[in-house]
């Protein structure tokens, strides 16, 4: 009997200790509200490729935030006395690199080096918002704090919008939602009172786009500058069409529902109202479809909200998941959750389209809207070690797309005899956007290898073999021929001209960077065997520099960042102010042949109490905590992942900070890869160690379906 009991009280236990986690309950615990508008974030939903930020309403009434694409570049005009001959033309400066003089897109005509780096832009699609008519039908010009009992909900399971207030005294409920695939849909449903004496209407409008601003943020695009760009008009019996055209830009904006009549506010305006055709019902429905095709479907709010829910728990389902809650007590686990929650959202809404985001994903602008491939791998890593390769796949095949102007810029502009170089800000053609640092900076060339690595140790097949053949081999050509032998130190340097993660040591005296080294090493390493696995001869060349490049350089026991760099550089704020990429020689990467873990603890620990980490950016703080995590301070890697300057705001936005506006994703990415990487394990952490990563005292991290990093 006795040990019945005991069998039954083991199975009870059992069955508690191995249950699934509760998924939903989890998610819609941290569903975001708010009561008022915010003036910096956006509520947002969203696809990847296509996103609407909210106020209070759930519409843009009061606040213009953006409708944003992946898809939507607009070219200013070519400037005055320029052609596009000129432009297609351009030649930047030649800086010698060991006696051989090599040709950068920067350094050229200034007007056209300026013009290239702002275009193309990307484009704000537009603006949705509600209009109020007083009871004589005469349109009210009202603020936000006309209105009353305002409240608002994301619902993270569903990817739905819900805003509810009162305005002259009567409800107003707005629900707001996005189609997940095929063509990019606003969809809007109003229910209130109002309707019935057609009180309530909505407006669409249109503004200017332009490459003026770097950054364009909280909003994006000029309302009054109406003369610059059209729009123009067309309706069916049950549909309305508006063509937006920019410079070399043009949108279709479909508008369909339940039955509607249009108008254009004014011929100097791009300004329509949209109004029930009948004023009998309390609800009213409308969608907005966006392209840069015309658009033949109409679409139901139902179907699209129907689409949404589908998509999003497929995504909450099937994927990756980490409770840190339900059995925690460390006071800290519910905001580290509520993190990863918010930004696992955030993330599938603004960085899972068809090319890499930007920093700001499609919030706003930054960068002129344009994308950085350094920052490829904190925005988009994250997926692999969470099973989101259905997501990860939308974009990182923009190796494939980009390699023809790889292998254009390292062996026809730069003179290299083999290999493909990757670009660091860039736009879905594949330029190099010019400047100093966009050309030197190398960090970004091992990513593809990375990448590559991850999708086979997920698919272990021929096929994803030779999906990256193309990409991995002249990635590392590129690498190996890059690499110079020194004759005089009998190693292979790396540099100069480089830069470096932090951009900011002088680029023409910086020789052997520890970080850059490291990753080398890795990168050639991981090309080499994929050569092995595919039967095809490793070349020579890749061996030689990989067993040959300079050693990591150290100076009394620490690692430097360079070689060759001040001995007082510690002591130097220029030096300790910006991305501390040493802490990622063991953490953010695995242990590169030759690195030394003591030392390498030791730098990192050094970095922890001489760094100026208030001039840090939000990946800094995640690349912090995964050295702290393989170097055996779990409790310090939370810390990091908690640190007072690491920010996220109430719906979940990661804050800029000092360094840019807000929101910068590529905090949100760095902290869900560290804490998959904390929760998951690593290559070499024990395999027996469950959240190797995490405290043993205060947490209990449970996860489904997390890889381990490398």
């Amino acid at each position: 009997m006795k040990h019945a009991l005991l069998l039954i009280l083991y199975l009870q236990f059992a069955a508690v200790s191995f249950a699934a986690i509760d998924r939903q309950a989890i998610v819609s615990r941290y569903n975001p509200t708010r009561n008022a508008s915010s003036l910096t974030t956006p509520m947002q939903i969203g696809n990847g490729n296509f996103a609407f930020g909210a106020d209070i309403t759930g519409l843009q009434t009061f606040q213009p935030y953006g409708i944003l694409s992946s898809w939507g570049w607009n070219n200013d005009s070519i400037p005055a006395g320029k052609t596009q001959a000129d432009i297609d033309s351009y030649q930047g400066a030649s800086w010698l690199e060991h006696g051989r003089p090599v040709q950068y897109d920067f350094g050229g005509d200034p007007v056209i080096e300026k013009w290239l780096i702002s275009n193309p832009n990307r484009v704000n699609l537009g603006r949705i918002g509600l209009i109020f008519y007083d009871s004589s039908g005469v349109r009210q010009d009202i603020a936000e704090v006309s209105l009353n009992s305002t409240t608002q909900t994301t619902d993270l399971w569903t990817g739905i919008l819900t805003s509810r207030f009162t305005w002259d005294t009567s409800p107003v409920a707005v629900q707001t939602a996005i189609s997940q695939e095929g063509t990019d849909v606003v969809s809007v449903q109003i229910a209130s009172p109002l309707l019935k004496n057609t009180r309530l209407g909505l407006f669409l409008d249109f503004p200017w786009n332009d490459g003026t601003n770097k950054f364009s943020a909280p909003f994006v695009g000029t309302w009054n500058a109406t003369d610059r760009h059209t729009s123009e008009l067309s309706q069916t019996k049950s549909k309305a069409q508006i063509i937006h055209r920019l410079s070399t830009f043009t949108s279709y904006t479909s508008v369909s529902g339940d039955a509607f009549n249009i108008t254009r506010d004014s011929d100097t305006l791009h300004r329509y109202t949209i109004l029930p055709a009948t004023n009998r019902g309390t609800t009213f429905s409308v969608s907005f479809a966006f392209s840069s095709q015309p658009v033949k479907d109409s679409f139901p709010f139902q179907t699209v909200a129907s689409s949404s829910r589908a998509a999003w728990s497929t995504f909450w389902r099937n994927s990756g998941f980490i409770d840190l809650v339900s059995r925690s007590t460390d006071v800290r686990a519910n905001e580290l959750q509520r993190r990863i929650i918010l930004s696992r959202y955030l993330m599938r809404v603004n960085e899972a389209g068809d090319s890499p985001p930007q920093e700001s994903g499609l919030v706003n602008n930054g960068w002129y809207g344009k994308f950085h491939m350094e920052m490829y791998f904190w925005h988009t890593a994250q997926w692999a070690l969470w099973g989101n390769w259905d997501l990860l796949r939308r974009s990182s095949s923009i190796y494939s797309r980009f390699l023809p102007t790889a292998l254009a810029r390292a062996q026809i502009q730069q003179g290299y005899s083999s290999g493909a170089r990757w670009p660091k800000m860039t736009d879905p053609s594949g330029r190099s956007a010019p400047g100093q640092i966009n050309n030197v900076l190398l960090w970004q060339q091992p990513h593809p290898l990375l990448f590559a690595q991850y999708e086979y140790r997920a698919f272990p097949q021929k096929q994803t073999l030779e999906k990256w053949f193309d990409v991995v081999r002249e990635t590392a050509n590129w690498m190996s021929v890059y690499a110079w032998w020194n004759e005089s130190t009998s190693v292979y340097d790396l540099g100069p001209p480089i830069h470096v993660v932090s951009e900011d040591t002088p680029p023409n005296s910086t020789q052997n960077p520890a970080f850059e080294l490291a990753y080398w090493r890795l990168g050639l390493g991981w090309a080499h065997d994929w050569l092995t696995n595919m039967g095809e001869e490793v070349p020579e060349q890749w061996s030689k520099v990989r067993e040959g490049l300079a050693a990591l350089p150290t100076s009394n026991g620490i690692y430097d960042v360079y070689e060759g760099i001040n001995p007082n550089w510690w002591n130097m704020p220029e030096s300790i102010n910006d991305h501390p990429a040493l802490v990622g020689l063991h953490g953010w990467l695995p242990p590169s042949p030759g690195l030394d873990l003591n030392m390498a603890k030791v730098t990192a620990e050094k970095v922890w109490t001489h760094w100026n980490m208030s001039n840090c950016w939000g990946w800094d703080f995640p690349m912090l905590a995964m050295s702290a995590a393989r170097n055996g301070d779990p409790e310090k890697a939370v810390d990091w992942l908690l640190d007072p300057l690491f920010q996220f705001d109430d719906i979940g936005m990661p804050v800029g900070g000092v360094r840019v506006p807000t929101p910068y994703f590529p905090g949100s990415g760095a902290l869900l890869y560290a804490v998959a990487m904390m929760a998951g394990g690593w290559d070499g952490a024990d395999k027996h160690t469950s959240a190797p990563g995490f405290p043993t005292t205060g947490w209990v991290v449970r996860t489904e379906g997390i890889g381990r990093a490398l």
